[in-house]
């Protein structure tokens, strides 16, 4: 017997899974975007790690400016005191009638000569003392910026000199160095993206499982009769008592197979990404090479300032005995003060140019630190991680 229902109410419940088994299959199309924000996350942390480098470093050779310009305003101002003692040595000679007035005039020269460096030196420091306040942003406050500076360390190096094997100096580069370490994560997002470009290539086939249950209630009509005839009278409550006794389960699996006739978009978008991960290698190998030269060039440098550094001390150490030779000859009689003077400044250059020497072995030392990618853990130098 065929029955209808008016009115009629329907209920239904039911779960339905679907497994793709072709394209999006696994776990990694859906956690691509996580994993390509991660490496993002680790490219952009790399990248501010070799930016810090670069700050730390800069910041530290000016530091070696203030002290060379400080060490520096100190040779010339004890060299305008030896001038200074000459001059009021051959001013007691002249009146006393064993200097020739016109020897007079070479001593003043010098004085007046070496006053001059003396007070453009002290302007370079100053200058120099001002770009490190502001590298260091020691100029913001006025209270602080009229602060002296304290520089504690030494122009010339303590302990034995730094030994430095090339090879062993490379390896640690190649594994420190922040920016080979941002090219490796633009790398690993580069395959990410190819891989996501081929799933994108491949059929949408679907695996779909279902199971549900349903309800029908509402007034039953006989409609064999005229007018129909009411069986019996019923609400939405029926529906959903069947549904709650699963009395009517339908169940099922079911294929779905989406076949594009070609892919133009996905295809584009593979070869985008292959030739970014081409670009990502050459720019990794560009990357190796430039690192390599950096720090063969940073060894090479500290060696050559190794080298200059023992030169420049010998030359100070002749012009220290070469000026007290000349003094002795001058003091005899047996030497004008023409010599004197010019063992003077020339033993004032020596001293200048192994400061120079000093602070040249302390910045190559700090550029092997850079090349190397040790510059910020020898100055403890950490970045805190961002706060969710």
């Amino acid at each position: 017997m065929f029955a209808t229902f008016n009115p009629s109410f329907s209920s239904s419940l039911g779960l339905s899974l679907t497994q793709p088994l072709l394209r999006n299959f696994g776990r990694f199309p859906n956690r691509a975007p996580i994993l390509i924000a991660e490496r993002g996350l680790a490219q952009s942390r790399a990248n501010l790690e070799a930016e810090l480098s670069d700050a730390v470093a800069r910041a530290v050779n000016q530091y070696w400016d203030v002290v060379q310009a400080r060490e520096s305003l100190g040779v010339l101002r004890k060299s305008l005191d030896l001038a200074e003692a000459t001059y009021q040595q051959n001013k007691r000679a002249l009146e006393l009638g064993a200097l020739p007035p016109l020897d007079i005039y070479r001593s003043q020269q010098q004085v007046a000569s070496r006053r001059v460096q003396a007070i453009q030196a002290e302007y370079d420091l100053r200058r120099l003392e001002d770009q490190l306040r502001r590298t260091i942003g020691a100029d913001l406050d006025p209270a602080v910026h009229g602060l002296a500076l304290d520089l504690t360390d030494a122009p010339s190096p303590s302990g034995d000199l730094l030994a430095v094997d090339e090879q062993d100096a490379l390896r640690k580069a190649l594994d420190a160095r922040p920016e080979l370490e941002a090219v490796r994560q633009r790398l690993a997002i580069d395959d990410a993206n190819i891989r996501l470009a081929r799933n994108d290539l491949r059929p949408d086939l679907g695996l779909t499982g279902f199971y549900s249950y349903g309800g029908l209630g509402g007034t039953q009509l006989d409609p064999g009769v005229s007018p129909p005839a009411v069986i019996s009278r019923g609400g939405l409550g029926d529906a959903l008592d069947q549904v709650r006794g699963r009395d009517f389960p339908t169940y099922g699996l079911a294929l779905q197979l989406r076949l594009p006739l070609r892919n133009r978009g996905a295809e584009a978008q593979l070869a985008i990404a292959q030739v970014v991960r081409q670009e990502g290698l050459y720019a990794l190998r560009q990357q190796v090479q430039e690192i390599t030269l950096q720090v063969r060039s940073a060894v090479q440098q500290l060696e050559q300032a190794k080298e200059s550094m023992g030169a420049a001390r010998l030359a100070r150490d002749l012009g220290q005995k070469n000026l007290e030779a000349e003094q002795r000859k001058y003091e005899l009689g047996a030497q004008t003060i023409f010599f004197v003077l010019e063992a003077q400044t020339q033993l004032a250059q020596s001293e200048v140019s192994l400061l120079q020497a000093e602070i040249g072995y302390q910045r190559a030392v700090t550029g092997l630190q850079r090349a190397t990618g040790e510059l910020l853990v020898r100055h403890q130098v950490e970045i805190a991680e961002a706060r969710r």
